[in-house]
């Protein structure tokens, strides 16, 4: 009997030789998706957004700080506090100081005025990509890529953190075109003609361990700002609404063309607010309004409002919304916000610190008085100058009690010292080095 088609094909895949052979790639596919010590896949796993949940989550935290008031706030509080007056260099060594502060204020980088910039780009996408170049002459120059430019960023298989390159959009849609390398201490030398390859520097706010990706800040609250907006929406249409009326005329009327004949004459000269208005026995007039029951709608808006400050870890008061009478109150509630300002505030001045190493390095490969040993130093303004004020004022209370236990030997100079700068938010050992 003839085999059709189908026979065919199914004699085919139940042929021993090729189960042999599935079975053989199914156990490849098996084991090079084991997890060896200190291996994370490139994607995050479970740890992690997927490309597309990721660009829209940018996509919208961006569309939320260009029409939302309360977005554009949130991420304009965390760039004033995080970056404040600016930051200031420093460096024990003369030559290397002189090279970074003339990094800092070349035209074509004009950092003090980058920082904020990559602080509001940081806050918005959670991720900072550094695109970072220089010339014959040993100058470096940065610019920032939009995080929702990169489409992939390419690991070593035994650390996820260690980046190979990254991948942008463009070049992720056209074969051939090559990604941006990352910075590799290891392998980065001039070219023949004296310049360096232009290479990429990543730094990410909100990840998860084992995460590539960082998280913008504002991806908790989106939906709820979202919501906000509409329910704001809403009540405003509302209360537009509120004042708007329609007369009602009730009259015994022979029949329907007469009552269309008496709208068409009120249609036509209606009665003005204010004015005095006499009718018959046989007309009646009443008003029809919407009646808005909104005693509770100030306590939604406030429940919401309360989930987008908890989101955004800021109190109430920074949001336009006074959260108690007192002042006391106001002002404690500030506290986690200015320690979560502090630490997102080292973490800027090590990214400075890390990217000013980058630049420090390729340049003393062309000026041999500049020492890539020397420590650099990022120092933000402070956060809050209450702050100063209670460390001024603990210190003031504090060293006549520590005068007196020096004085009965209960202490000596070095601990009255140690225990004075600590009462001061300083620490004694950068005090001697900043001295030295």
């Amino acid at each position: 009997m003839r085999m059709n088609w189908m026979d065919r094909i199914t004699e085919k895949i139940s042929a021993p030789w090729v189960q042999r052979k599935v079975r053989e790639q199914l156990q490849q596919i098996e084991a090079e998706n084991e997890s060896l010590p200190g291996y994370f896949p490139l994607s995050g796993g479970d740890r992690e957004r997927g490309p597309a949940e990721r660009y829209d989550i940018m996509q919208q935290a961006l569309t939320a700080w260009r029409v939302n008031p309360l977005a554009r706030r949130m991420v304009e509080l965390t760039s004033q506090y995080v970056v404040g007056g600016g930051f200031q260099l420093d460096c024990e060594d003369t030559p290397t100081l002189a090279f970074l502060k003339s990094f800092w204020k070349h035209p074509l980088n004009r950092m003090s005025v980058r920082c904020m910039e990559w602080c509001d780009e940081l806050t918005l996408s959670g991720n900072l990509f550094l695109l970072l170049s220089t010339d014959a002459g040993g100058m470096s120059y940065v610019r920032a890529v939009p995080a929702s430019h990169i489409e992939e960023i390419q690991t070593r298989n035994e650390d996820c953190e260690q980046g190979l390159a990254y991948v942008s959009r463009t070049a992720f849609n056209l074969p051939g075109s090559a990604p941006w390398p990352a910075y590799d201490p290891l392998d980065d030398q001039p070219e023949p003609d004296g310049s360096f390859r232009t290479v990429m520097l990543h730094y990410a706010i909100n990840r998860t361990v084992g995460g590539v990706w960082g998280e913008s800040d504002l991806a908790p609250v989106l939906r709820w700002l979202a919501r906000y907006a509409n329910w704001l929406e809403d009540r405003a249409r509302l209360n537009r609404y509120r004042t708007s009326f329609l007369y009602v005329v009730k009259g015994r009327y022979q029949n329907e063309s007469e009552r269309l004949s008496r709208q068409r004459v009120l249609n036509a000269q209606p009665p003005t607010p204010g004015s005095i208005l006499v009718t018959g026995e046989g007309e009646e007039w009443d008003v029809l309004h919407p009646k808005l029951e909104s005693q509770e709608s100030g306590l939604d808006g406030l429940a919401m409002k309360k989930m987008l400050a908890a989101g955004a870890g800021l109190p109430l008061h920074f949001l336009a919304e006074p959260e108690s009478a007192t002042r006391t109150t106001a002002e404690a509630a500030g506290g986690p916000t200015y320690r979560h300002y502090e630490q997102r505030q080292q973490y800027f001045s090590w990214l400075l610190k890390d990217m000013l190493g980058v630049v420090l390095r390729r340049a003393a490969c062309f000026d041999a008085s500049l020492n890539t040993d020397a420590e650099i130093l990022v120092r933000g303004a402070d956060i809050s100058a209450r702050d100063n004020l209670a460390l001024a004022q603990s210190a003031g209370e504090i060293i006549p009690v520590l005068n007196t236990l020096r004085d009965r030997n209960l202490i000596d100079d070095s601990e009255l010292l140690r225990l004075a700068y600590r009462f001061c938010g300083e620490k004694l050992e950068e005090v001697k080095k900043e001295v030295n």
